[in-house]
């Protein structure tokens, strides 16, 4: 991975999966890595916080509700984790005062931020699935017609100024920065150059049973981490500050696209399972013990769920 970035993400939108040349995905898989790094590096204490179970669910139920693309979903839960995050960090860095509230003690102010929030979350939800729909050319785009319409059908009243003013609020707090890389980007992307790699991998295969096995593994987020942790520590009960230190891993889109692969492979029952675990190291650089771990963790939680995933193939 030692070429310079040549490849604009923006111009992945123009293609599909299995049609991208090795040049355009190797140039891809070198900006993932650099803008991966770069994500783990700048954490802020709020990271994680907004991709709890309820809250995926509720994304990924609107984008099924509107028939989008299932990559506007989880384009729209990164979208809204940074805006939260920003959000939250913008109020809580410099003194406020809400209006009739002088004199509040701090803790009683942030009480009434995410009041105020919550009253307006699901418009701040909507929005982002909204921006996010704009950005894939392989799905329909969600206008301000069709906002106000689920909303009214919600039981919420919204007027499609107020729709657009909350849009453009979003857009203003992430500078206009939306082209992130989703977890499904990750994980196509790993897939087409594991394919490159390795012609005996049935990657058309893999594809479709990775996609279900990122949104099992996307809503178990929570839990399948927490074992993970576990299992890294050795300790039923992490502390505090082991919990802080592992937020790297649970942020590490890397190590999801390859666990999450290698999980699929795993049930698909891929021959040679381990020399895909060693090809996804190769490309990564990540551990074949890390990824090992990963797919462990994930399958048992897989089995405890009774989930369809294992009878996949």
């Amino acid at each position: 991975m030692a070429k310079r970035f040549l490849f604009s993400p923006s111009q992945s939108k123009n293609l599909k999966f299995g049609e991208a040349s090795f040049e355009i995905l190797s140039d891809f898989l070198i900006n993932l890595n650099i803008r991966n790094k770069d994500k783990l590096s700048n954490l802020s204490r709020y990271s994680g916080d907004f991709k709890d179970k309820r809250l995926i669910e509720c994304v990924f139920l609107v984008t099924e509700e509107l028939r989008l693309d299932p990559l506007v979903g989880y384009h729209a839960v990164e979208l809204l984790e940074r805006f939260m995050i920003k959000h939250l960090e913008d109020l809580f860095s410099t003194p406020h005062t809400p209006a009739g509230a002088a004199g509040v003690h701090k803790g009683n102010y942030e009480d009434l931020v995410y009041e105020k929030l919550s009253e307006k979350f699901h418009l701040i939800l909507l929005s982002c699935v909204q921006i996010a729909s704009k950005l894939s050319l392989h799905s329909a785009v969600v206008d301000n017609n069709t906002a106000a319409q689920f909303l009214h059908s919600m039981g919420h009243s919204i007027s499609k100024q107020t729709i657009m003013d909350m849009e453009l609020m979003i857009l203003k707090a992430l500078d206009f920065r939306l082209n992130t890389p989703n977890p499904l980007t990750y994980v196509e992307i790993l897939l087409e150059v594991l394919g490159h790699n390795d012609s005996s991998i049935p990657v058309e295969h893999l594809h479709h049973l990775s996609r279900h096995v990122l949104q099992f593994t996307y809503l178990q987020r929570t839990a399948i981490y927490d074992s993970l942790l576990k299992a890294t520590t050795q300790c039923l009960s992490p502390s505090d500050e082991q919990r802080r230190t592992f937020v790297s891993v649970t942020e590490d889109c890397m190590l999801l696209g390859v666990g999450v692969i290698a999980v699929g492979a795993y049930i698909l029952n891929v021959t040679n399972w381990e020399q895909v675990v060693e090809e996804l190291s190769h490309i990564t650089g990540i551990s074949v013990k890390s990824i090992s771990d990963f797919t462990h963790v994930t399958l048992m939680h897989i089995t405890k769920n009774n989930s369809p995933l294992v009878t996949a193939t």
